[in-house]
């Protein structure tokens, strides 16, 4: 199996096929529009503006499914990334990407690359789950906004950067890719 077998709605409520998107490396994220971690959208941008001649795109599909970060429609979504953050990679249409309701595509994202704890320079950051909703850390569900899915040319699920992992951090991990 690859991602290219699923979709997902656009800001219209359109499907879009992620077989639109093969042969290029990619990244999927759960986003969202008042969260801590809001200011990713620059960094995304920045790895979409440097790498999407050599085949790469970023996938925004934002969720309100954590603290209501996300209360807008899709209209005003679109308007604030590309307002407050200059986004020209897809934002997606709003959905659920945890629990029951997570669309088929968060369900396979999160089966590939299971949740391995948190990593990188702002670990500490994340300490707010274990007092506030200690429920998500239980699994492979996506913990919070900006879990970002590393997707190969193939379709395959390569890495998971949970919230606290900053864009430009997978920007080796995107190179090698890319040079495959």
């Amino acid at each position: 199996m690859s991602v290219y077998e699923y979709s997902v709605k656009d800001k219209v409520g359109n499907d879009v096929s992620l077989k639109d998107f093969e042969g290029q490396v990619m990244i999927i994220a759960n986003t969202a529009s008042k969260c801590g971690f809001t200011h990713q959208y620059e960094g995304l941008e920045a790895l979409y503006k440097e790498f999407k001649d050599k085949g790469f795109t970023v996938i925004a599909v934002p969720s309100n499914q954590f603290e209501e970060q996300e209360p807008g429609n899709n209209d005003e979504i679109q308007h604030f990334c590309k307002l407050n953050y200059g986004v020209t990679f897809p934002v997606m249409g709003k959905t659920e990407v945890r629990d029951a309701g997570a669309i088929p595509l968060f369900q396979y994202l999160t089966k590939e690359q299971g949740f391995k704890g948190f990593h990188g320079n702002h670990v500490e950051s994340m300490d707010f789950l274990q007092e506030e909703y200690p429920e998500f850390l239980k699994g492979d569900s996506i913990k919070w906004n900006f879990t970002k899915f590393l997707i190969n040319r193939k379709g395959e699920v390569v890495g998971r950067y949970e919230s606290n992992v900053e864009p430009a951090e997978m920007k080796a991990d995107i190179e090698k890719l890319l040079a495959e």
